[in-house]
């Protein structure tokens, strides 16, 4: 009993001797965070603060760099230490369907294993589904294409319909936390909102990560980033370049490598919010502008592009892409971006080289695989983008400097609508006021860039949902704007992107929606009417009851939507994406009847609210047949026109 005593008081002052140090320099540092947070820049002590902030994080770096290999290995049977270097969740096919599977690389093996359901009150354990040595291991080669599984990948719009569910039941659950006795149904919500994210975590993927086994059967991963496959290829090829012996597993060794599993794990729980706590799944909701200015660090001339991508929903997609700068070792891309974060926390850039060699085609995908020359990451530190001014950034990357400014706008300032101080351009005047002023019946613009898109655009993929290049889209403002004598010159010259850019900022920045502040209530009312009869004669009486200009530019805008729609199998965009890109533009709330729901707590809680229905209106629109002015104008003799 003596002897226990003595022992348990050793291990405490061990404890205390090694951990207690770690823990105060840990509690500074989230001191030194706060006080940072609150602390002007233009402060004498700002400099002083971040300095104290870098020591303390380098110091608890190179700790948790000592302690890893301890914490993160298991014993082989011949005594040798199995590193446990990376892991996360995967979504592997299988059997022609989308499994999440937890996979672990270790040095000498990659394991790819999948929770086992366990009674209540029972420790969780893992099953193995299938290991690979790292010897026998090797990736895709470019002629096993008659090895390629059928990737089923769904239509955007039920991926966007689900992101929009879990969007107002997050809304739901700040409001259950605020109602008393509301405890047990944000429980309820909260599990919805897991099931839902996890289906999302599942289906969105659509990159292929495809391993063979030499002398066994191949595996195929789908990610949703290009940034965490060149990861894992990156850290599997590190690890192949030693001598590495293939390794055969008993059933006993599997067994006890699988069970510590659960104790070495990095990656605890799959990346959905509704595992987080509040404080953790704070992200920025709004329009980050980001300019990609140079990159600098190239040993060799190359010809050079960068994509950008940002978090969403716990995972990661690409948002942008710059220009490929030819033949050089500096590019100075100078290309301004705007992209919509929704509860976004990081900002990736990848850096790759184009290849233009046909023969590197990828039979995943039948894409030509462009060669990732470096990648980093930032956080979107709220502190530091919600200033008016742009923040200048820099990235290192293997080596590679890429740098880059950002600015972020909150999605209630981006809901405003802000009239123009002068009444000679296009942009943010009245439609009425453009109309009249050029003896037209639909604006000038709106004709031009639709007739530019029909042109060259309708076969691009993603048109109308990736972003042009803002700088470009900046360069047609003011050439319409100004009413520039060679503006035609400027359209055909320009990316197909900043034309289909220029499009929906004209009616972004409408002073009032094309559909119009007055009728927008109707419009809720109207698309919520279950009777379809009913359903007809209220839409088409709200059609009617527009303006002249408004109707018909919309009807105008609609018809061509439709014609983008039907090369859906190679633009890749749907009546429903193109309704979901265009629906919350043309219509939306006026800032009042923002304001009247008293239940609704912010601008994102509003935007979730709403966009469902607005995506509806316009699809109802786009899925009707043709709909004729003079048609409805005729049976406007028949309807009164009060809404």
């Amino acid at each position: 009993m003596e002897v226990l005593l003595v022992l348990r008081l050793c291990c405490n002052c061990t404890y205390a001797l090694l951990y207690k140090p770690i823990d105060r320099v840990t509690r500074s540092t989230l001191v030194l965070h706060d006080l940072l947070k609150h602390t002007p820049k233009d402060h004498p002590d700002f400099p002083l603060l971040q300095d104290a902030l870098r020591i303390s994080h380098n110091f608890l770096s190179s700790i948790n760099e000592e302690i890893d290999p301890r914490r993160t290995a298991v014993t082989t049977p011949k005594g040798e230490a199995r590193q446990l270097v990376k892991d996360g969740f995967l979504v592997e096919v299988s059997e022609s369907s989308r499994k999440l599977r937890h996979v672990f690389l270790f040095t000498d093996l990659l394991l790819c294993a999948k929770m086992k359901k366990t009674s209540v009150g029972r420790h969780q354990q893992y099953e193995c589904k299938w290991y690979i040595p790292l010897a026998d291991l090797t990736f895709q080669t470019l002629d096993e294409s008659d090895s390629c599984h059928s990737i089923q990948i769904l239509p955007e719009h039920e991926i966007e319909e689900m992101k929009i569910k879990i969007s107002l039941l997050k809304s739901e659950i700040q409001k259950e936390k605020k109602a008393p006795k509301g405890q047990n149904r944000v429980e309820r919500l909260r599990k919805k909102m897991n099931e839902q994210e996890s289906w999302l975590l599942l289906h969105s993927p659509t990159i292929p990560f495809r391993l063979h086994n030499k002398h066994s059967k191949s595996f195929l991963f789908l990610l949703s980033s290009d940034y965490e496959r060149s990861e894992w290829r990156e850290n599997i090829q590190k690890l192949q370049k030693k001598d590495l012996q293939a390794c055969v597993l008993s059933s006993v060794e599997l067994q006890v490598l699988t069970s510590s599993c659960f104790k070495l794990r990095t990656v605890h729980n799959i990346p959905v919010t509704s595992n987080k706590d509040d404080e953790e799944i704070a992200g920025l909701y709004g329009f980050l502008h980001v300019i990609v200015h140079s990159a600098k660090g190239f040993k060799e001339s190359a010809n050079l592009y960068c994509t950008l991508e940002v978090d969403s929903y716990g995972y990661f997609v690409s948002k942008a892409k710059t220009r490929v700068f030819r033949d050089t070792a500096e590019p100075q891309w100078n290309e301004e971006f705007e992209i919509e974060l929704e509860g976004s926390q990081f900002l990736r850039i990848l850096c790759y080289e184009k290849c233009y060699d046909k023969s590197m085609l990828n039979k995943d995908d039948n894409e030509i695989v462009d060669k990732i020359m470096g990648k980093g990451q930032v956080q979107l530190d709220p502190q530091t983008v919600q200033s008016k001014n742009w923040h200048m950034d820099v990235i290192e990357m293997n080596g590679i400097k890429v740098e880059f400014s950002m600015k972020f706008t909150s999605r209630d300032l981006s809901l405003k609508r802000t009239p123009s101080k002068k009444q000679s351009g296009v942009f943010g005047v009245k439609i009425n006021v453009v109309t009249k002023r050029e003896r037209s019946k639909v604006p000038y613009i709106v004709r031009q860039c639709i007739e530019e898109v029909e042109k060259r655009g309708i076969d691009e993929v993603g048109i109308y949902r990736i972003s042009g290049v803002a700088t470009d889209i900046q360069a047609l403002k003011t050439a319409f704007d100004t009413n520039t004598k060679d503006i035609l010159v400027m359209l055909s010259d320009m990316d197909i992107n900043a034309i289909a850019g220029t499009l929906k900022l004209y009616f972004r920045e409408l002073p009032e929606p094309l559909l119009t502040d007055r009728l927008y209530p109707a419009f809720m009312e109207g698309i919520s009417l279950s009777d379809p009869a009913a359903k007809e004669n209220c839409m088409m009486h709200l059609l009617r009851s527009l303006p002249d200009p408004n109707l018909m530019t919309f009807l105008t805008l609609l018809e061509h939507l439709k014609r983008v729609a039907e090369k859906e199998p190679l633009n890749k965009m749907s009546l429903h994406n193109l309704a979901t890109v265009f629906g919350p533009t043309l219509l939306r709330p006026s800032e009042s009847e923002s304001t009247k729901g008293q239940n609704i707590t912010s601008a994102t809680d509003i935007w979730s609210h709403d966009v469902m229905a607005q995506v509806q209106v316009l699809l109802y629109y786009l899925q009707h047949p043709p709909i004729s002015f003079a048609e409805l104008k005729r049976n406007t003799l028949y309807f009164s026109t009060d809404v």
